[in-house]
């Protein structure tokens, strides 16, 4: 994936990720709360990684 492209699905992610952790704090499934929590988690990370990539293409630049 590009940079990019993680960048973005991170951020989706993570919006989806703190969705489900409020539809299963409201209604009271646990197991939903959790897949959220992971799913914000994987997004984050992918976050990270497309930020990591943008760094290292600067870095070769240079």
């Amino acid at each position: 994936m590009s940079s990019t492209t993680d960048k973005i699905s991170g951020v989706a992610n993570q919006a989806a990720g703190k969705a489900k952790q409020g539809v299963g704090k409201a209604v009271d499934d646990k197991e939903l709360e959790a897949k959220g929590a992971v799913q914000e988690a994987k997004g984050s990370a992918q976050k990270a990684a497309g930020h990591a990539k943008d760094a290292v293409k600067d870095a070769i630049k240079k």
